[in-house]
């Protein structure tokens, strides 16, 4: 190897791991939790744009503050734990029909509390909260409701009551639950 790209290959080393360690870039739409070891999570989040962070000390995070997208749908891929969305759920009506609910829940995370998810859950928070509780709350509001009533008339109710069931849950762990649209109820034949 030359003199003039082993020069070359060592500018580029410090221009990406040195110089890209010192700067955190926040695009829009995102915030940055910053990981101290000496401190744990900061409260602060870094809102969009470029800040500085102490290289090899701290690590960031970008989490999405956008609307979230949580489909329930039969071309869900199952196999992303952490993919936001789910296959249909089977749940049972008041008049013990069983049926596969789709739809979709508009969910957003909440800017002041997105350190202390990522402290007290983590990550993976669909996984662990966010696909359970909806499949749990679903299953509970369906079994309020007369089959025929879901279909047809009560569908907004069953909307209305699902949204304050989940909002209930989720708001204490820092997540708005901006609406629950069903799109589709079909009956399982046992």
């Amino acid at each position: 190897m030359s003199g003039d790209s082993l020069d070359k290959l060592m500018y580029s080393f410090v221009v990406e791991d040195v110089l890209k360690g010192f700067f955190i870039y926040v695009p829009p739409g995102y915030v940055a939790c910053v990981y101290d070891l000496g401190r744990g999570v900061l409260k602060k989040v870094l809102t969009p744009g470029l800040h500085l962070k102490i290289p090899f000390w701290q690590k960031a995070k970008l989490f999405n503050t956008q609307t979230l997208e949580y489909s329930i749908s039969r071309h869900f891929n199952a196999e992303h734990e952490r993919a936001m969305g789910d296959i249909p759920i089977a749940a049972v009506t008041l008049d013990t029909k069983r049926v596969a609910v789709e739809g979709t829940v508009l969910l957003r995370l909440d800017v002041h509390q997105i350190p202390s998810i990522w402290q007290t859950i983590g990550e993976d928070f669909v996984a662990k909260i966010v696909r359970p509780t909806i499949r749990s709350r679903i299953r509970m509001v369906f079994s309020h409701f007369d089959y025929q009533d879901i279909v047809s008339g009560k569908r907004d109710a069953v909307e209305m009551e699902l949204k304050n069931e989940l909002e209930r849950i989720f708001y204490a762990r820092g997540i708005y639950v901006e609406n629950v649209l069903l799109s589709e109820i079909s009956p399982i034949n046992q």
